[in-house]
């Protein structure tokens, strides 16, 4: 666990010593500029046997062309049902997460970036089954988990279409990461 923990700082020191030697030259810095402002996130939604609704906006500043940070909010719910090899439901799956996140987006190239995340998410859920039937509550818990990715921004109008790939480098076990023990690909935008 000690090895995980001084990876992290490690990855997190260097995220932050990047920026310093991001400036570029002739760059001044004027204090707060408005225009460096820049709104998105993700947003996803599903529905039928399997529910999933996904609202995560974020806020974020470019500090120059090769550094990006801010911070967020996210939402994510998901309601999966079972069934039986004869058709009967045989059990309801429903789990929630909700929190506050900051990120930090490395450009070492002009639409390529590295990202980190770091995020605190409140977890809850509950399993239903049917035959016999019996409900099961998880112990809602707050869950510290840190997303880091690789992701491109494609340019569209007067923003851009974020896609990436990410992985939770926590992975506690109680309660389970509510991004999974897998990579994962999302797509987002900003404007």
């Amino acid at each position: 666990m000690k090895t995980r923990t001084y990876f992290f700082l490690i990855l997190v020191i260097s995220l932050f010593n990047l920026t310093a030697f991001g400036q570029d030259e002739g760059e001044t810095t004027k204090g707060f500029d408005k225009s460096k402002l820049f709104f998105g996130g993700y947003f996803g939604i599903s529905f039928g046997n399997s529910t999933f609704v996904n609202v995560s906006p974020q806020v974020g500043y470019r500090f120059n062309n090769w550094f990006a940070a801010g911070a967020g909010v996210n939402f994510i719910y998901s309601n999966f049902l079972y069934y039986d090899i004869y058709g009967n439901k045989d059990y309801r799956y429903e789990y929630g997460s909700t929190g506050l996140n900051i990120f930090g987006r490395v450009y070492p190239i002009q639409f390529a970036f590295l990202q980190l995340q770091p995020e605190i998410n409140y977890i809850w859920g509950k399993e239903k089954f049917y035959n016999p039937a019996f409900e099961y509550k998880l112990d809602p818990k707050f869950r510290p988990t840190l997303l880091a990715g690789v992701g491109a921004a494609i340019p569209a109008g007067r923003g851009a279409i974020l896609l990436m790939l990410q992985y939770d480098l926590i992975q506690s076990e109680n309660p389970a990461s509510p991004y999974g023990r897998n990579p994962f690909f999302s797509m987002g935008f900003t404007f």
